[in-house]
């Protein structure tokens, strides 16, 4: 069965910022199905490994939360030890026959980095402290770029006026914002 454009979960913007030696991770709360919003405060992100760690989460619900559960038995297998447990997730997720359909991107952080996770095996840390992903994520990072590099401003304060400015321009994603912090 051939899947249908026009009901593609689109939801989604989640970003990190890194500052100061504090870790914000925020997403919006839209999920949208075709050109309908289905649901306004959904929970993107989350605190993993006795709350030393973070993960958000973009794209398809379930296989966000497949994705999100196998990296926490490699966070459990690798001590807590981010990019270790990062890596060899990625790796199992591009060679997993079952992995490799799951339509989903992940960010996850400690307090010291963030890492961007695809399908694809990538794991991306950034230059600047500064990860998005899902729909909003280009509008979110331009956003947190624009204020890290012009302002003083908390990572916790950067990611919600980021969030809020992607918020009022994609239109997959809302200003329903949460954030976490480490």
């Amino acid at each position: 069965m051939k899947k249908n454009p026009k009901n593609k979960i689109r939801s989604t913007t989640v970003l990190v910022i890194i500052r100061d030696g504090k870790v914000a991770l925020g997403s919006d709360g839209q999920v949208t199905l075709g050109n309908t919003v289905m649901k306004h405060g959904t929970k993107k992100v989350r605190k993993l490994f006795s709350d030393k760690v973070m993960v958000g989460f973009a794209g398809a619900t379930a296989d966000a939360f497949t994705l999100m559960q196998r990296f926490e038995e490699k966070l459990e297998a690798y001590g807590g030890k981010l990019e270790r447990s990062a890596i060899e997730m990625a790796k199992d997720w591009r060679t997993d026959r079952y992995l490799r359909r799951l339509e989903a991107m992940m960010i996850v952080m400690d307090k010291s980095q963030g890492l961007l996770l695809s399908g694809t095996g990538d794991v991306i840390e950034a230059d600047d402290n500064v990860l998005a992903i899902g729909s909003g994520g280009p509008y979110a990072q331009s956003a947190g770029r624009a204020l890290m590099q012009n302002t003083d401003l908390s990572a916790r304060e950067i990611v919600e006026k980021s969030l809020n400015i992607a918020g009022e321009i994609c239109i997959y994603s809302n200003t329903n914002i949460n954030v976490l912090e480490l």
